[in-house]
């Protein structure tokens, strides 16, 4: 279960897909992995980038596209666009973003959305909160809870993926939206981690909460654009995944008030092949706990917790863009994270978002023009 999407009951969904919207879902693939077989089934298809999926309790996928739409896939037919859903700035890499499901959903129908939007000054990532209408034609109460402080030209590095905490309360990761020294400014938003509750409010445990030191609502630093982020359901630790440059593509795990170092410090370089920074390293700033170099250009995280797969127990599981693969990765005994794996190399397109569902199901979305939602299961003999 991913705990940041608050994975709830997922259905077996596989059947023919809305004519309006999709294809006719393609026919399952088994796949040999290093310890066992999967299952790849297409849930839908016909989706026009899709960035993030949540499973709602009665079974059905929630769905964002890129370009501004919010769906539901429930029996394999895919809905038309929620209305009520804001305007975004669908331009680069921005435009509607992740989605994450309250955890208390099936009492109070609350989601929680990123996005890139447009305002005087440029654009910049948001935080909204809404609640899904009865009849989930529709969003309702939809309200900004987060705008990111200073705006600016430019049309990426937007981060945006949300982790919801235990105590409900949200993390949010901000690129550098392409300028780095942004990322070692504390009084401004952009190359950091966000901890905000649930009504926008500033949680008493930030460790910058009056403002003085750095933006209250700032948990980390240095961060150059965090796509992916997650909590461990055993240990509450919280994961990132975040984007180098020519290199350097890191996991990290952002701790109070800590400083992660870009652009001061990096694995990688420069597009142009010039150095970045001052090295690998600076006292005071905090080491990744992993690294690939080339880069993969990750797309999310996910810590495996689930019964279906036990011998990923505990490992990473990483989508990535540029590769077009899912990296599996664990701790050797020493506690080193190491990559013990790379599937789907090449099968799918680029991979964006990664679940772990409630039956121990992997949920990929593919960030194609004729993008798909996947369900990777056990294959049986």
């Amino acid at each position: 279960m991913r705990p940041h999407k608050t994975a709830l009951f997922v259905a077996f969904a596989v059947s023919t897909l809305s004519p309006a919207n999709a294809a006719l879902a393609d026919p399952a693939k088994t796949i040999n992995t290093q310890k066992l077989a999967v299952k790849v089934e297409t849930i839908a298809s016909g989706l026009d980038h899709p960035w993030a999926v949540e499973a709602l309790p009665d079974g059905a996928y929630l769905v964002t596209e890129r370009p501004g739409n919010m769906r539901i896939i429930r029996n394999g037919k895919v809905s038309e666009p929620l209305a009520g859903v804001p305007e975004v700035h669908a331009r680069g890499q921005g435009g509607l973003l992740d989605v994450a499901v309250d955890p208390k959903f099936a009492s109070n129908r609350t989601i929680f959305f990123t996005a890139s939007i447009t305002e005087d000054g440029g654009s910049g990532t948001a935080v909204f909160r809404a609640v899904l209408s009865p009849d989930e034609r529709r969003l309702t109460d939809v309200k900004r809870i987060f705008l990111m402080n200073k705006l600016s030209r430019g049309n990426i590095q937007y981060g945006a993926r949300i982790a919801i905490a235990r105590d409900g309360s949200l993390f949010v990761g901000l690129g550098d939206r392409g300028e780095q020294d942004r990322a070692q400014d504390f009084h401004d938003d952009a190359g950091s981690i966000i901890h905000i509750k649930a009504d926008g409010s500033i949680p008493a445990d930030n460790p910058f909460k009056d403002g003085a030191k750095a933006q209250p609502e700032i948990w980390s630093k240095g961060h150059r654009n965090p796509q992916g982020i997650t909590f461990d359901a055993v240990d509450g630790k919280l994961y990132t995944a975040e984007h180098g440059a020519r290199g350097g593509d890191e996991i990290n795990t952002p701790q109070a008030s800590k400083n992660y170092g870009w652009p001061a410090i990096s694995y990688g370089r420069n597009y142009s092949g010039t150095k970045i920074g001052i090295g690998t390293a600076k006292e005071g700033m905090e080491q990744p706990i992993f690294y690939w170099d080339p880069s993969i250009a990750p797309g999310a995280i996910a810590v495996y917790r689930g019964k279906m797969f036990p011998e990923w127990n505990g490992d990473f599981l990483v989508t990535a863009l540029k590769f077009e693969l899912l990296s599996r990765l664990d701790r050797d005994k020493s506690g080193k994270v190491v990559e013990q794996e790379r599937l789907f190399e090449g099968d799918f397109g680029r991979l964006r978002d990664i679940v772990v569902a409630q039956d121990g199901a992997l949920l990929i979305t593919t960030d194609e023009d004729d993008g798909a939602l996947l369900r990777v299961s056990r294959a049986t003999d």
